[in-house]
């Protein structure tokens, strides 16, 4: 430890996907990490269900997506509201959703984590914490064994949708709540004549079965009107009357594996910072989980906070570039929330939805409204606000193939050590100006193999002069031609700190 009394630069609750993406990023950029778990060991517990495009690319961008390539199916199509969703091949190399369990999600995270050489400490809950100028001390439950602390510069909620350590920072969690009630679990389908079900709709609500491996089912029952206090049990016996409700038979459902609940409650935290307390993953926003993007949002959270906390922490960016973080992810939830919301509308049971469904299923027909669609669920078309009117400023940088000094290669390739990259494609006058950079950002001149580089929502754009893209993927600085270099040093400065003296 590099920081006298501190037991580690970053405590993480919460040893999900979030959490572990984030313990990963820090690692990798040199930080000491905890990351503590309140449960004794995983669950398990199959859950969420499949990983977007553009978690895909963050796990590209790292050099791990092949593990998780080797676990998971990708699939031909998406949805929306359970309306089919059509992907495009030429937006990314990843056009398509994997269908991955978030057990196997997690395992393969842990897996890297410990690779890396973060502490996960299990059976640890946060009970309490204490800010000053310095740091935060947290306070520890451990069964069997005295309460503990640790101290650290930072603390980071990753403890899901009831997060202790946003209640603790005294952060607002406003929101609408729940309208509805759906019913989730992995069983044994014998009466299920059908390959599967996709999201019938029925009387009061809709139900699905859809085979994850061979004789298993996830069946998801959504009633509406019908909301249930949310510390009852959930039980086996209530998916069964659930499905019996909707499709009038239970299919001979048996052998449960793993049974949830969920609604549409939808909330997101009024701030992502509390001084040095944020929140990332559920722990930030919960929302009817339509379309997937629940853990892909929270992966993304971590991917965008990781690089710049480890630029604060390590001495290299002001703490202001943490105010960046709010800056850019809240408004990427409340767009989830608002369409999340929009999908529990459409799926509501009654003649009025029906037809409103097949209005809506015609016009999906349409490549702008398919793309629009697209692009919000896969997250491929955001677009942060930085400074510069390129059109790729802010947007996350295509995966354009390269020809360097050294060989062919691809843009991700050149991320995987989770550093800043400056890209000259122009003859290298802009790594020249960046030179005093060169201890932070990898400066690299190539040659673009693509003339054009495929953008979401706005098209294929001319490859540009240099990039300058942060750690996160994103797109800094760019320039077409003879590059500005004052405003490539402005951008350098902002978001990599100063240049060292000399």
């Amino acid at each position: 430890m590099g920081h006298t009394g501190m037991d580690a630069d970053v405590v993480i609750a919460g040893a999900g996907p979030t959490g572990l993406m984030l313990a990963c990023e820090l690692r990798l950029a040199g930080v000491e990490v905890v990351v503590l778990e309140r449960l004794a060991e995983r669950t398990g517990e199959s859950r969420a269900g499949g990983m977007h495009s553009r978690t895909l690319e963050v796990l590209d961008q790292r050099g791990i997506l092949d593990r998780f390539l080797d676990v998971g199916e990708p699939q031909p199509v998406g949805h929306f509201s359970g309306l089919y969703l059509e992907f495009d091949e030429h937006e990314s190399r990843h056009p398509y959703p994997l269908m991955i369990l978030q057990s196997a999600i997690e395992q393969l995270l842990e897996e890297r984590a410990a690779e890396l050489g973060v502490r996960v400490r299990r059976s640890s809950e946060v009970c309490g914490i204490r800010q000053d100028e310095d740091g935060v001390t947290v306070e520890l439950r451990t069964p069997q064994a005295p309460p503990s602390t640790l101290r650290a510069r930072y603390l980071v909620g990753c403890d899901g949708g009831r997060s202790t350590v946003r209640k603790l920072a005294g952060i607002d969690f406003p929101g609408t709540a729940a309208t509805m009630t759906a019913l989730i679990g992995d069983v044994e389908l014998p009466g299920l004549t059908e390959d599967y079900v996709w999201v019938r709709r029925c009387a009061g609500g809709d139900f699905s079965a859809i085979a994850f491996e061979p004789g298993w089912f996830r069946v998801i029952t959504s009633e509406y009107d019908r909301v249930v206090d949310r510390d009852e049990p959930t039980t086996f016996e209530q998916l069964r009357e659930s499905l019996v409700r909707l499709a009038g038979t239970d299919y001979g459902m048996r052998a449960p594996r793993w049974v949830s609940r969920f609604n549409d409650a939808a909330r997101q935290a009024a701030r992502y910072r509390q001084g040095r307390v944020l929140l990332a993953g559920d722990a930030a926003h919960i929302h009817f989980p339509a379309g997937g993007q629940g853990l892909n949002m929270g992966v993304q959270d971590a991917f965008n906070l990781g690089w710049k906390l480890a630029s604060v922490v390590n001495g290299r960016a002001p703490e202001g570039l943490l105010d960046s973080y709010h800056a850019e992810r809240h408004p990427v939830g409340e767009r989830v929330l608002h369409n999340t919301r929009a999908q529990s509308a459409l799926a509501r049971p009654g003649p009025q939805t029906d037809a409103l469904r097949d209005v809506f299923s015609a016009l999906m027909v349409s490549d702008d409204v398919n793309g629009y669609l697209r692009g919000m669920l896969t997250a491929l078309d955001i677009r942060y606000p930085v400074d510069g009117d390129h059109q790729l400023a802010g947007r996350r940088v295509p995966d354009a193939d390269l020809k360097t000094s050294v060989g062919a290669t691809r843009v991700y390739e050149l991320l995987h050590a989770g550093r800043p990259l400056l890209l000259d494609l122009g003859g290298g006058a802009a790594v020249a100006a960046a030179e005093g950079w060169a201890d932070r950002v990898d400066l690299v001149e190539a040659r673009s193999e693509d003339g054009f580089w495929p953008v979401p929502v706005i098209g294929e754009v001319p490859a540009p002069a240099a990039v300058l893209v942060r750690p996160d993927g994103h797109v800094a600085w760019a320039a077409d031609g003879a590059p500005d270099t004052s405003a490539l040093r402005a951008a350098l400065t902002t978001w990599f700190g100063p240049a060292p003296r000399g």
